[in-house]
């Protein structure tokens, strides 16, 4: 079996948009016919340069391969450049076309990708959405009212799901890490105090930031948070100095999550010796695919740390994601987000009931693409995937 057609659709989501303004979706074909997808959580060059870099390490590694090959694959496109590093793009290109080729595989063997990681671990997968507006609900009030949250919670809740995430922080700017504001230190307490009555023991809380602080200040917050026990303090600083991610751990009583913006196992396993975090969030559609997000987790395995896969982009990532979660003895939870765009894209192949999904059982990664309505909602705006604000904290 060889790989011979690669074709990228760029789709963009409409509104609300929940999962980024578009979503990179990778579709590999092999000489025998069989189809497989992944998707790229890319987001340092815009789709039209991201298209190139894909078409690229397509041509170079994967072309002409056996999709068996994952640690060939691997180790191609990780040294062939004479780079030998993490790196953000390449990584990203990589990681789709891996989640593609392990959807060949078990399609081509008629099982689970699950079934070829080692089997069956998790029978039941636990997951958690952030709080997003409920319909009735003005947005751009949302945001920033615990009340109007605490409404999305509730509605969570009694629909099963046992974790909810929320970010009060403040702005996410490319100036940080900054001090908070006084303000948003009292806005991320309100949070969490009417979001804890609201919901009780019934859920946990899993307070969000997006790398926002300096150390001090991130140590500064999480010390007032404690009082409502929140199970995770997410990415408090930025994601490039480890130690730092350490002195955080050490000055808090709140587990320290991050990954999303980690990629292979090399950044994960420096991050692990420092001691920086318990919980680890890698994307795989950024990370280094399902393959390398099953050795990080035997990583954290040895540290004694857990696993929640992070989501911010479109349903084939989730499927990857619940596809390595069946697999591994140290998973806590995975991110998902439920919107009518992320359900029709897969036909809904794959569902949340009661806050779980069960183990997919389809061939592959368990999911049916909708190619047409991928191609009928193209990406024609500007602006990267995510992108951080350039404004100030205001005092």
């Amino acid at each position: 079996m060889k790989l011979t057609d690669l074709d990228i659709i760029v789709t963009a989501p409409p509104a609300p948009g929940w999962g980024g303004r578009y979503w990179l979706l990778i579709k590999l074909t092999a000489d025998n016919g069989i189809i497989g997808w992944g998707e790229c959580y890319a987001s340092s060059v815009g789709p039209k340069a991201m298209e190139v870099v894909i078409q690229d390490v397509f041509e170079r590694y994967f072309s002409n391969e056996n999709p068996e090959n994952i640690e060939r694959l691997f180790r191609r496109v990780y040294s062939s450049g004479f780079t030998q590093r993490p790196d953000l793009t390449v990584m990203g290109a990589f990681s789709g076309l891996e989640i593609a080729c392990w959807d060949i595989l078990g399609k081509h063997r008629e099982r689970p990708v699950w079934a070829l990681l080692g089997g069956m671990l998790n029978e039941r997968i636990r997951a958690y959405s952030y709080l997003y507006p409920l319909p009735h609900h003005d947005p751009d009030v949302f945001w920033h009212s615990p009340e109007i949250s605490a409404e999305s919670a509730l509605e969570l809740v009694n629909r099963g799901y046992t974790a909810l995430k929320f970010d009060p922080a403040g702005p996410y700017t490319m100036r940080g890490g900054h001090m908070p504001a006084l303000a948003d230190v009292s806005r991320s307490v309100e949070f969490c105090r009417i979001l804890r009555e609201a919901v009780g023991n019934r859920a946990d809380l899993l307070f969000g930031t997006h790398g926002q602080f300096t150390t001090a200040a991130a140590i500064r917050l999480g010390q007032e948070l404690e009082p409502y026990h929140p199970l995770w303090f997410e990415e408090p600083i930025p994601p490039d100095n480890f130690l730092e991610f350490a002195q955080v751990a050490k000055g808090i009583r709140i587990p320290v999550a991050t990954g999303e913006r980690l990629c292979t196992k090399f950044e994960f396993g420096a991050l692990m010796r420092t001691g920086g975090a318990s919980i680890l969030q890698p994307a795989l559609g950024r990370v280094g695919g399902i393959w390398e997000a099953k050795k990080i987790a035997a990583i954290a395995e040895v540290f004694n740390a857990q696993l929640a896969p992070h989501l911010y982009a479109g349903p084939i990532e989730w499927a990857a994601n619940l596809q390595l979660a069946v697999s591994i003895p140290n998973l806590l939870m995975v991110e998902t987000i439920e919107t009518k765009f992320h359900d029709t894209l897969i036909r809904n192949s794959i569902q949340v009931d009661e806050g779980f999904v069960s183990a997919p059982q389809a061939p592959g990664l368990g999911i049916d693409v909708d190619e047409k309505l991928a191609r009928a909602h193209p990406f024609e705006g500007e602006g990267l995937h995510l992108q951080m604000q350039d404004n100030l904290c205001s005092y």
